[in-house]
């Protein structure tokens, strides 16, 4: 019952209130960017999501404009096309919440696995039941690890995560993402 009806209404309502209360942060980040570096103010990319439908992810751009020409895909500690906003946003998790608009419009879920590209998932995975749940902003592998887990140790959580979804494993997710991000353990 919760997974299949009531966490969408919580999504839904977290997500509306959530955008509401952090509007003028939203708007400031944007101004921030904006006089940080050329480029636009949003980074799209296509995503795998429930169904293996593909959707565009909201992220605030971190990266120099045309990142993905001039390295590789994924980042480490030291990316030098990492702008210097672009630091601040990452190291406190700012640069996901224009995901909350993903939520809302049922994309994603607050909690889940994280929505990777469709090149970057293997078959056998592509073929797992995780799929049949939405991605989220946060997850299992993000308190568990966050950037210090291997993909297939992120992997393995978020299939976990999948096969046992309950409010109370929700609101542990929650509480040690807050924790996280305070403190910024693990984000680059």
């Amino acid at each position: 019952m919760y997974s299949k009806f009531l966490k969408r209404i919580l999504d839904i309502i977290f997500s509306l209130g959530g955008l509401l209360i952090v509007s003028p942060l939203l708007l400031l980040i944007s101004m921030l960017i904006i006089a940080d570096s050329r480029g636009p103010i949003f980074f799209l990319q296509e995503r795998v999501g429930k169904k293996k439908r593909l959707f565009k992810i909201y992220k605030f751009r971190t990266m120099v404009n045309g990142a993905d020409l001039i390295g590789p895909l994924s980042t480490s500690i030291n990316d030098s096309r990492i702008t210097p906003i672009g630091k601040f946003l990452r190291r406190f998790s700012l640069d996901e919440l224009p995901q909350l608009l993903n939520v809302l419009k049922g994309d994603m879920s607050l909690i889940g696995y994280r929505p990777g590209t469709l090149k970057g998932y293997s078959e056998s995975f592509l073929a797992s039941n995780i799929f049949d749940t939405r991605p989220g902003i946060t997850g299992l592998a993000q308190v568990t690890g966050r950037s210090s887990l291997t993909s297939g140790e992120k992997r393995e959580l978020e299939l976990k995560y999948a096969s046992n979804i309950t409010f109370i494993g929700d609101l542990r997710i929650i509480f040690l993402t807050f924790i996280k991000v305070v403190f910024a353990r693990s984000a680059y």
